[in-house]
Parts: structure tokens; C-alpha cells; sequence
């Protein structure tokens, strides 16, 4: 199977990484200067900046049986437009994966959500996330493809965890009362991507969050005790000097749900059940 990646960023990659050997897998990314670090990595890179597209783009395009969407949409639009218009016509292609975001169901005061509950954003980002998700589907039913819809929680992974950020003197415990947030091994995204391309389900949307939802200064001090390090001291988050987009994480509580993921992928589709696990992992 051909599978090109529209936005060749962190998690696509380590798709990539993982799964290169099972699919022939390309990517895009906005600038020259991207591509050629990604060639020089091993990856098929080519360049997309959302507007027009290169004709080694377009003949790879082309060849994709399955297409994976990991480009955040701007205002502007993510390149859907350009990307239907080279498709139309050519039948190879059988599946999209949107990657979406749980922040498309808002603030629920800490209450479980499931694919069920209706998406009620309130951030613009969010907003354009559920409007993207509804465009993707459209794309795909156009252009004949499955399309399905993974709706992601706070990635983690190599390079971007709280071991890391201990071992670098970086970690900051920022306390809400009451706060949670859902979070995701990188690695974890790959199984489920995976597994959503072999039993694709046209209109399938599914949380991708790791079993337990939980406090951001639970996960700090569980890499400090992973480190014999002591956790740094506990900072409001009203006085913490997040910038905009941290305070708007804040404002939105929620439990997400992953009961589907398991009851159509396995009860073993996560490597990192919680974020216990994957810590371990970084050590």
C-alpha cells in the first residue's frame, strides 16, 4: 500500500519510522529547506504549501492508496482544495486519516465524553478542526475514499515528554484544581493510524487518548520519582505566565473517553496505557 502523508510532522513521521516497512510512505511538507532534512533522515519528502503543488507532488498523489491529513488548517484554509482538484479522477485512493483534535468538544467541567457527544468547540483552532473534519468527509465520499476521523489528545513522545523536560531543568508544575488533561504516545497514534487503514469504516471518528485521563502535576511528579529528582514546587496557573495559547488549554476540562479504540482495534491497541507507562519507556 501507498500512503502519502499531507504534513510530514512529528507524528506522521514516526508513522513512518514504525511502519515503513509494511507500506511504501511519502509525505509533504511546506518548505525546500524541510524536505531536503527529511531526505537526508531516509523519507520521501516533497513540497506542499498549501496553494500549489510541484509535479513530483502531484504524480506521488497520485499513486497514494490512503492518504493521512496531519495539517493543522489555518484560516486560510489546509490544502484540501488543491489536493481534491489533482485526485479527482484517479481511483487508487481508498482511505483518508483526518488527524482532529478532542479540543473540538470544548469544556465539559471534567465530564466523560465519548464519540457520541456532540462537538461543541470554543476555540477558533477548534472551530476549524470540526469544520476541516466535515470537509475531509466530504472529500472522501467525492472522491470515494473512507475516510476516517482521529480525534487526538496531547501528544507526547521522543523529544517531547516530562523526563525530558526534568533532565533539562524545563518541567514546571502548573496546578488547577480539579484540571486534567488527556494525553497520547506518539507511538500509540502509529497502532491506531494503522489499524484505522487496515478496517477503514467511512465516517469512523475515534478518540485516541491513552486510558487515563489525569492531573498535568501528576504526570511531573511521576517523572520526578522516575529520576529520584524532587518535583519543582507547584505554581498557579493563574500566575504560572502562560501565554494565550497555554491559558487556553486551561479552560477546557474534559474526561475523554477511548472505550471505542478498544472495542474495535483490541484491547492491546495502546503500547502506553497511561502515562506511567510511557515514561518508563524514555528511561
Amino acid at each position: 500500500m501507498n500512503v502519502f502523508c499531507l504534513g510530514f510532522g512529528y507524528s506522521a513521521q514516526r508513522f513512518a519510522t514504525l511502519y515503513g516497512e509494511d507500506y511504501f510512505i511519502a509525505g509533504s511538507v511546506r518548505t525546500a529547506d524541510k524536505v531536503d532534512a527529511l531526505r537526508r533522515e531516509g523519507f520521501q519528502a516533497f513540497v506542499f504549501d498549501g496553494q500549489s503543488v510541484t509535479v513530483d507532488c502531484a504524480k506521488a498523489l497520485r499513486q497514494a492508496d490512503a492518504l493521512i491529513v496531519s495539517v493543522p488548517p489555518q484560516e486560510q484554509g489546509d490544502g484540501r482544495e488543491a489536493i481534491t482538484q489533482i485526485l479527482q479522477g484517479h481511483t487508487r485512493l481508498k482511505s483518508i486519516v483526518y488527524y482532529s483534535t478532542i479540543g473540538v468538544y470544548g469544556d465539559r467541567d471534567g465530564a466523560w465524553v465519548t464519540e457520541k457527544d456532540p462537538a461543541t468547540p470554543m476555540q477558533p483552532r477548534s472551530v476549524r478542526r470540526y469544520e476541516a473534519e466535515l470537509n475531509w468527509q466530504r472529500t472522501g465520499t467525492l472522491l470515494g475514499a473512507a475516510t476516517v476521523t482521529l480525534r487526538l489528545a496531547g501528544i507526547y513522545g521522543p523529544g517531547q515528554n516530562a523526563i525530558e523536560q526534568m533532565r533539562a531543568g524545563t518541567a514546571r508544575c502548573i496546578v488547577k484544581p480539579g484540571q486534567v488533561f488527556n494525553r497520547i504516545h506518539v507511538d500509540d497514534i502509529a497502532r491506531v493510524t494503522h489499524a484505522a487503514l487496515e478496517n477503514s469504516r467511512h465516517g469512523g471518528v475515534y478518540n485516541v487518548t491513552d486510558n487515563e485521563p489525569a492531573p498535568p502535576q501528576d504526570v511531573t511528579a511521576y517523572a520526578a520519582k522516575l529520576l529520584n529528582k524532587e518535583p519543582p514546587p507547584a505554581i498557579n496557573w493563574q500566575q504560572a505566565g502562560l501565554s494565550p495559547m497555554g491559558l487556553s488549554f486551561y479552560e477546557e476540562n474534559k474526561r475523554v473517553s477511548n472505550a471505542l479504540i478498544h472495542a474495535e482495534f483490541g484491547d492491546d491497541i495502546l503500547l502506553y496505557p497511561t502515562y506511567r507507562e510511557g515514561l518508563k519507556s524514555f528511561l
